[in-house]
């Protein structure tokens, strides 16, 4: 009984605690805008595939060095839209979000 009566105890006394956290003010030093905003990245590679009807393009690009991504090849999801301009064989300059592997834009180059 005892033990039921500390374990409730001390459930209670975390509570506010944990609930403090998610409303807390803005703190100096610390970023609250990085985890908010998704991460971009800027590449430049060849398109090896088009899938325009699927939404997907694969490119073998270089390093991209704000994403810490080597060089590799790789299927992006984009935007139908996007890829209209594009087609295998060609050099391109590309934005792409780190968070959900989509490219925001693509230039032929």
């Amino acid at each position: 009984m005892r033990l039921r009566l500390l374990a409730a105890l001390a459930a209670l006394i975390a509570t506010p605690a944990l609930a403090q956290t998610k409303d807390m003010p803005n703190m100096p030093g610390m970023d609250h805008t990085a985890a908010a905003a998704p991460q971009t990245g800027d590449g430049s590679g060849i398109v090896k595939a088009v899938d325009a009807k699927g939404g997907s393009i694969t490119l073998h690009h270089g390093p991209i060095a704000s994403l810490s991504w080597p060089a590799m090849t790789m299927t992006f999801k984009a935007a139908p839209a996007l890829l209209t301009a594009v087609k295998p064989g060609q050099s391109v300059k590309f934005t792409v979000r780190a968070d959900t592997s989509e490219l925001v834009a693509i230039t032929p180059q």
